[in-house]
């Protein structure tokens, strides 16, 4: 713990020394300062507040790899100019880019959400009791098998031109293959988790005599509980992964968009400022549903 801590102080210090470093016609890069400052001081609340040295030990892990990654950001485009300036812009301009995009991206963050929460909610609410009734009843999973096996790999992209032609509306065609994206992992986990459950614990459900709609939301469902958020996850992330395409369908904003269309005008500052933001919602939003996940399996501690 104390070696890679000095390791991150190592990494802030020599960052500061190339920030401050005395060099003609340039001024100081105070965003990449900012940004070096603030997360030191994160880091530094989290390792006075936090009682667990797993969490404490990775918030520095986290700062140092953050620390080294602008540090050669930096040198490799400021200080010696190794790499193609077009393709990778200095970092300090394209921090000063993203505080003056953010209006913009939080206006096309809300048109991505639209999308992304509709098509994942609904394949949540769909796959998880088909699941877990598929899982439950042998005969019907035996019946569903064969196509899940068909189904399931098949890209979701490829249903975009059927979906735009029957579809009434472009976002609609959008929702639907990000539904269909989400839909596979949710349903296959659900299944393979209600088959998981150890029979012994069926069993003794069984000699209380409870109705099958009691046994599967006291039983089954949070037996199949662990199975069930891993699909969930691995949906989210299928469901930003077709968020970009999804958002190729008529679409005129969106966090996928933006970048998809600087990138055809060769706007690579633009590019990776939208990609930074990307990070940003994405790093929230998994920080959301790990934070649901450990409350909903919790009675495995």
């Amino acid at each position: 713990m104390k070696k890679i801590a000095n390791i991150s102080n190592l990494l802030f210090i020599a960052l500061l020394t190339a920030l401050f470093w005395p060099s003609t016609g340039r001024q100081i890069p105070w965003h990449i300062l900012l940004v070096a400052v603030v997360i030191k001081a994160v880091v530094q609340i989290r390792q006075a507040t936090s009682k667990n040295n797993e969490a404490r030990q990775g918030a520095v892990d986290v700062s140092a790899i953050i620390f080294a990654a602008l540090l050669a950001w930096y040198l490799a485009t400021t200080r010696f100019v190794l790499l193609d300036t077009m393709l990778f812009p200095q970092p300090e301009a394209v921090l000063a880019l993203f505080v003056t995009e953010l209006p913009t991206m939080l206006k096309g963050l809300v048109n991505s959400l639209i999308l992304l929460v509709s098509g994942y909610l609904l394949a949540l609410a769909i796959a998880l009791p088909l699941g877990l009734l598929v899982g439950w009843r042998a005969r019907l999973f035996h019946a569903i098998n064969p196509f899940t096996k068909v189904l399931g790999p098949i890209p979701p992209i490829v249903y975009i031109p059927y979906a735009i032609a029957l579809l009434p509306t472009f976002r609609a065609a959008s929702i639907f293959v990000i539904f269909i994206g989400a839909f596979w992992p949710i349903f296959i986990n659900t299944v393979h988790g209600v088959f998981n459950i150890p029979k012994g614990l069926l069993d003794s459900a069984r000699v209380l005599n409870l109705k099958e709609r009691t046994l599967l939301a006291r039983v089954i469902l949070p037996g199949a509980m662990p199975s069930i958020c891993t699909g969930a996850t691995l949906a989210l992330v299928l469901a930003f992964i077709l968020l970009a395409a999804a958002e190729l369908i008529g679409a005129n904003s969106g966090i996928g968009w933006y970048v998809k269309n600087f990138a055809d005008y060769a706007d690579y500052q633009r590019v990776i400022v939208g990609i930074i933001f990307i990070s940003i919602v994405v790093m929230t939003i998994t920080w959301g549903t790990e934070r649901l996940e450990r409350h909903l399996l919790r009675w495995r501690n």
